[in-house]
């Protein structure tokens, strides 16, 4: 259970900034940790090399393994903003967040401003669609990191449907629509959520995979032999392509700063280094932007959007 932490600093930090009469970049790097697997880093395999690879001396791989990922396109995304945000990773595929407090907690624990946390595609790989081992071990690891820095944000990325997992008849929700599996993803996270005062929020990255394909900007069935959009998944229909990646980077992005994706621009320079055209990013951008507006605000959390916004209006005119 969480009271968004995030939004209140970055409240707090546009109203000192207002009163100085000028927005002013933080003297320090915000510290931010991403914990996950080949859903966070982009598994080469999967067709989606270009994300695995991609600038990897801008983030720090704290397993050693040179590894660019998601956390690279997010750091590219602050870049651009023109903030200052320090990035790490730790990602071993195919596994849980119950692997990474077992085997990895002597790294990992370090006094972070944010970790995001990502666990298993299915919830759990014994037990598909059971949040149990999700809600024990998120817990377990946001009480470690706020041991480390009690102000910590830590914040669970709920991930996507997978095409494999539907419309084959071996997979967990075989015959089910395809935006079933996120939205149980999505709800196995929100229970790991409200299961501890630690842990801060669900990034929806699987509820922005379905907006775009209930828009048609995406396809819907990669084994139908249609093709009726991007395909957001990787040629396996199990992880995603540099368009699935892409937009996961911008949901993200938009709920760690507070930002709009669709600030970034149709012309920002990963959706280049990717190969994704402008009208595609834009598409895109607008995506992750209408899932993040669409998130229910916590009780008694509207006062802070619309004092936000008001704020960072006056601030622009002040400063124009």
């Amino acid at each position: 259970m969480h009271i968004h932490r995030v939004l209140r600093s970055s409240t707090l930090a546009i109203v000192t900034a207002f009163s100085l009469g000028a927005v002013a970049a933080p003297a320090s790097a915000t510290t931010i940790l991403f914990v996950g697997n080949s859903f966070t880093y982009g598994d080469p395999a999967g067709g989606a090399p270009l994300v695995k690879d991609y600038r990897p001396a801008t983030v720090t791989d704290l397993n050693g393994s040179h590894i660019g990922g998601v956390p690279s396109l997010f750091k590219a995304f602050t870049l651009q903003a023109g903030l200052n945000y320090d990035v790490s990773l730790e990602t071993v595929p195919g596994v849980g967040v119950d692997y990474h407090y077992n085997n990895k907690l002597g790294i990992i624990a370090k006094p972070f401003d944010k970790v995001l946390l990502q666990s298993y595609s299915t919830l759990d790989g014994a037990h598909p669609g059971d949040p149990t081992t999700l809600i024990k071990y998120s817990g377990l690891l946001a009480q470690a990191f706020h041991d480390q820095n009690p102000n910590v944000d830590v914040l669970l990325t709920a991930t996507w449907s997978r095409a494999d997992q539907t419309y084959k008849p071996s997979g967990a929700w075989y015959g089910q629509p395809i935006d079933r599996m996120a939205l149980d993803v999505r709800a196995g996270y929100d229970k790991a959520d409200l299961a501890s005062d630690l842990i801060d929020g669900v990034i929806p990255v699987g509820q922005a995979w379905n907006r775009a394909i209930a828009s048609g900007l995406a396809d819907a069935n990669p084994y139908d032999g249609k093709v009726t959009g991007i395909n957001l998944w990787a040629p396996d229909s199990y992880h995603g392509s540099v368009y699935g990646y892409y937009l996961e980077a911008l949901t993200i992005f938009g709920e760690v700063t507070g930002l709009d994706p669709r600030s970034l621009g149709t012309g920002e320079y990963v959706a280049r280094d990717l190969g994704i055209s402008p009208e595609i990013a834009g598409s895109l951008q607008q995506l992750a932007a209408a899932q993040l507006a669409a998130e229910v605000p916590e009780p008694g959390m509207a006062w802070m959007f619309a004092g936000m916004g008001a704020l960072m209006l006056l601030a622009r005119r002040r400063n124009s």
